[in-house]
């Protein structure tokens, strides 16, 4: 390994999904040398060419201390120049234990007090209102007094920790919970919820039906938008919605408004998608969350020439103004284990707010619109051994299962 090169490293915590994959696809072509730092041996990150070193962590839902710990050491060598966060977790640890990390790389993720504003549906309705834009009603669940209408109950905090729950210690860590559909007229049983909820009083919104949803993506250095995209979801991982499997990048000023208003009101630091859905009954634009990291739909962008990780790199790295943001706008991408996942569910699951399809139109849609657009998160012709890696991934764990 010559100098340069050894100069030239990104640390990149991985899961399972493809935006630590993109990452080290989009660094590693450019000579960027990458260090995946994972506690799952077999992530497909970890399996692509682009792969120069794969470092196994603690889990930081055994021990986020320990992680953390391991972070910071990684982060120390000399080579490493960049940290990109991937998961709800990573920005956790990197915002909360900022100064540590701030010792060896440009911090380019937000302080612990705006991320609280993020991870806490409460407070990040709040921001909402102060920007402008439209959010569903949100409340505790405790002061919900007509279970009558459409409702949907949501963790209220995207990760769980001592910083939020009192009832965590500080190595203690639970993962983003699933949220709860109940059927209208039935007040469901909160002892129930809570378990269901890692024993936390989650938020509770307004449901209304979704004709699409959106997300507006962007990196921010200080306040100021760096690059912007906005995607349009076709498919989530359940007929319900959920994470994107089939995606596109579009052009709608209006939304792209509103996300700008969010991130603008936070005064925004790093990368961060933000959530919305267009109404089915009126066609507005209402907010949903802030992701406060990379996306799980990243491969559209960057194969559109919104190269966030490259970008985040260059920033990172006090090379901003060598940053072209401009994209393309069309075909997008597919999430093929999500597509099964999301035929499963037209199968097997049951939400009373969702409308179902047909299993026969489901799978008709999704099989045209692979032959119709075949580009995938995973799977490519110059680097197809972490789709085998995700292949054997999901197998094992329906074995399990």
């Amino acid at each position: 390994m010559d100098n340069d090169t050894a100069e030239r490293t990104v640390l990149i915590p991985a899961g399972v999904s493809a935006k630590s994959l993109t990452c080290v696809r989009s660094l590693g072509s450019k000579g960027v040398r990458t260090v995946v730092a994972s506690s799952d041996p077999a992530v497909p990150a970890s399996a692509s060419k682009y792969c120069d070193e794969h470092v196994l962590t603690p889990s930081p839902y055994e021990d986020l201390i320990a992680y953390k710990e391991t972070l910071v050491a990684l982060a120390s060598r000399e080579a490493v120049r960049a940290i990109i966060p991937s998961r709800e977790v990573d920005a956790f640890v990197l915002s909360r234990y900022r100064e540590e990390f701030a010792e060896h790389v440009a911090p380019l993720w937000p302080t612990m007090d705006t991320l609280r504003k993020v991870h806490d549906g409460l407070l990040l309705a709040d921001v909402a209102a102060a920007a402008g834009v439209p959010t569903p009603e949100t409340m505790l669940f405790d002061d919900v007094d007509d279970w009558s209408r459409e409702l949907i109950i949501k963790p209220r905090y995207s990760v769980l920790t001592s910083e939020y729950v009192d009832n965590l210690t500080e190595r203690d860590c639970d993962g983003r919970l699933s949220p709860i559909h109940p059927a209208p007229g039935e007040r469901p049983d909160r002892a129930e919820v809570l378990r269901a909820m890692f024993g936390h009083v989650p938020v509770v919104q307004s449901y209304a039906p979704i004709e699409h949803e959106y997300s507006f993506r962007a990196l921010y250095d200080e306040g100021e938008p760096v690059a912007t995209s906005l995607r349009r979801q076709v498919r989530g991982k359940s007929y319900a919605g959920g994470a994107s499997v089939y995606r596109e990048l579009v052009d709608i000023p209006e939304l792209a408004d509103l996300g700008s208003r969010i991130l603008d009101e936070l005064d925004w630091h790093g990368l961060a998608t933000v959530q919305f859905i267009e109404r089915a009954d009126t066609g507005e634009y209402e907010f949903l969350e802030v992701n406060p990291r990379t996306w799980t739909s990243i491969p559209t962008d960057v194969r559109a020439g919104a190269d966030y990780p490259y970008f985040y790199w260059q920033v990172a790295t006090g090379d901003r103004d060598a940053v072209d943001p401009t994209h393309d706008l069309g075909p997008g991408t597919h999430l093929l284990f999500g597509e099964i996942q999301y035929l499963a569910s037209v199968l097997t699951a049951e939400y009373p707010n969702a409308p179902k399809p047909a299993f026969v139109d489901a799978v008709r849609e999704v099989v045209g619109s692979i032959l119709a657009r075949p580009a995938f998160d995973y799977l490519t012709l110059d680097d197809p051994n972490p789709f085998v890696q995700g292949a054997i991934n999901q197998l094992r764990s329906g074995v399990r299962s």
